[in-house]
């Protein structure tokens, strides 16, 4: 019920103007989104790659509705992508991107998605960057999956996110497989009806169980994006049934969340890359990161009690 609450909450102007007008938000909100310029985010890549830590970033914002939001967010990431050069540290980095954010709702917004997407693979393959496609809610799952598959014939290292609470996903994992993608594995952050999606925990974690084992034995290259040590347990020993090395997957976490679980993966040899968020636009992202766990809900709420 609070997750359902929080997650409708995410999309409402109403509490987005509430939680904003809390002086110590933004106290909180630091420790999930390091900051709201590209040089804090950069800054914060530096610190990670000095520990060990890969990122993949992303710059905030989505449901652009005109073209120029859609080029603004463009340029964004060009000038992201500029910044990680400069500073040395945009070889092994990835950016993702959210498809709505480049302007995908909008008339020819396919179209428009595509070109815009595609520049900012062609500036990332020049420095050694990938790119990985981020899912949104279910409506936009088959326009995101074809996009990526269209990018992926000039730009391979282009990756899609699957999200196991929707139904669809074991067939999704399916029809990738041959197409050696990169496939980031999460649970699903979005509040979908039961027609598409589990309702339960329980089936959630099932599903992601049986995706990790169907990834592991396919030819992508699963990106296993959880804090569950349960999951990461099964991941380490699915990979290790199929042959995989430690090159050959990787683990992703949110910049935040588990930075102490961050460095036991390190340290035992697995190849670690971080979410890492950045922008004025962080209120969705923060209500969705409060929804997945109430540990989180409790950090907030203390939080704002102390003096």
């Amino acid at each position: 019920m609070l997750s359902q609450t929080l997650n409708r909450a995410a999309r409402s102007t109403r509490a987005r103007r509430a939680v904003e007008s809390i002086p110590l938000t933004r106290r909180v909100v630091d420790r999930f989104v390091p900051g709201e310029t590209t040089a804090e985010a950069v800054a914060a890549a530096q610190r990670m790659a000095a520990t060990g830590r890969a990122v993949t970033i992303d710059v905030l914002g989505e449901d652009v509705l005109d073209l120029a939001g859609a080029r603004a967010m463009r340029d964004a990431y060009l000038g992201l992508l500029d910044a990680l050069a400069e500073a040395g540290c945009a070889a092994g980095s990835d950016v993702s991107l959210k498809l709505s954010a480049m302007g995908q709702a909008l008339p020819d917004g396919t179209a428009i998605a595509t070109e815009h997407a595609a520049e900012i693979c062609a500036a990332a393959a020049a420095l050694g960057c990938t790119v990985s496609l981020d899912m949104e809610d279910h409506t936009t799952v088959d326009s995101t999956l074809a996009i990526g598959a269209d990018l992926r014939r000039s730009y391979p290292f282009v990756g899609n996110v699957l999200q196991t609470n929707l139904f669809r996903t074991p067939g999704d994992i399916t029809a990738l497989d041959g197409s050696a993608a990169r496939i980031r594995l999460v649970k699903g952050a979005y509040r979908e009806p039961a027609s598409v999606a589990h309702q339960r925990k329980a089936d959630v974690d099932r599903a992601y169980e049986l995706a990790i084992d169907a990834l592991m034995t396919s030819d992508s290259y699963p990106m296993i994006a959880t804090h569950d040590p349960a999951m990461l347990d099964r991941a380490v020993l699915r990979a290790g049934e199929a042959g995989r090395t430690d090159a050959q997957w990787e683990v992703q976490m949110l910049y935040g969340v588990s930075p102490q679980l961050e460095q036991t993966i390190v340290d035992a040899g697995h190849r670690m890359r971080v979410y890492l968020p950045y922008g004025t636009d962080w209120y969705g992202y923060f209500m969705r990161r409060l929804a997945e766990r109430p540990a989180n809900v409790a950090f907030f709420l203390r939080a704002l009690t102390r003096r």
